[in-house]
């Protein structure tokens, strides 16, 4: 058991190029049906397990058809079938002539595959300099954080608050970077930002949880958790956390994971759906 909740702590350092146009991660899973880019209306795995098969059937009939076509690849990265989804964007994206909420989420579904360039080359086709999208440079920030290119992300990040001040999604994203980058005192202040916020959900306050305990403030960490899980799963979680930070080896064991391969990312089970 310990080594499984060990395995969800690591996950911090994949989680930002998936959700983050959610939240990020959590002590309790990653997310899989994130919104992207322009696409505003999200889908939850529930949703999606329920309209895939007259999705794909649509699809089958019309593969041009760029609303059905976003909403199943859609449907196929909220169920874990990435692969899939950047094939059928992938054709749809073609016939569109750049249509920015098809690049949106083509962008965002090569990013889920671990094709960090492409997505990245994608993505800034999915919006104009002159009216950028903040979900768009969420995203972006987002990908350079799986590639290690922690400063980028972390400007990406602050560009996107311009757009939108004070957004929940990226102050969490922001938060993880700078866990990532081992600038914990920085990503606790911009974690409780977006933990204090209205539509602040729970993966946001166990990211905070987890930067806590990351600084050895177990009671805190603890009691944090404690808000949004059984008593039981936030002290095992804890547990967790002193046993990653007693290893020599932490930071080594985090940037790990966050090169974990993309096959492997998408075979987690997904929490609630995310907010975009």
């Amino acid at each position: 058991m310990m080594s499984r909740s060990l395995s969800r702590l690591t996950c911090l350092a994949v989680a930002l190029a998936t959700g983050l146009g959610a939240a990020g991660c959590t002590l309790t899973g990653r997310s899989g049906g994130d919104v992207t880019g322009s696409i505003s209306q999200p889908i939850t795995q529930a949703q999606a397990r329920s309209e895939i098969d007259q999705l794909a059937a649509r699809y089958r009939s019309s593969p041009t058809d760029m609303a059905n076509a976003v909403r199943y690849g859609r449907a196929l990265r909220a169920t874990g079938q990435s692969a899939q989804a950047v094939a059928v964007l992938e054709r749809v994206a073609i016939g569109t002539q750049r249509s920015p909420v098809v690049l949106g989420e083509y962008g965002r579904a090569l990013a889920d595959v671990g094709r960090y360039d492409q997505a990245l080359q994608v993505l800034s086709g999915a919006h104009r300099p002159d009216q950028p999208d903040w979900r768009i440079v969420n995203v972006q920030g987002s990908i350079y954080d799986q590639m290690g290119r922690h400063d980028e992300a972390q400007k990406a990040y602050e560009d996107a608050l311009r757009m939108s001040p004070g957004q929940p999604t990226v102050l969490a994203n922001l938060g993880l970077s700078y866990a990532l980058s081992r600038k914990l005192p920085q990503a606790e202040q911009v974690l409780r930002q977006a933990a204090a916020h209205p539509q602040a959900d729970a993966r946001m306050r166990q990211n905070l949880a987890l930067v806590v305990g990351l600084q050895g403030r177990f009671q805190e960490a603890e009691e944090i958790a404690r808000r949004d899980l059984p008593p039981a799963e936030a002290e095992q979680n804890v547990a967790a956390m002193r046993a990653m930070i007693s290893q020599p080896n932490t930071w080594r064991q985090m940037g790990q994971g966050q090169r974990r391969p993309a096959a492997q990312q998408t075979q987690q089970t997904p929490p609630a759906a995310p907010r975009g």
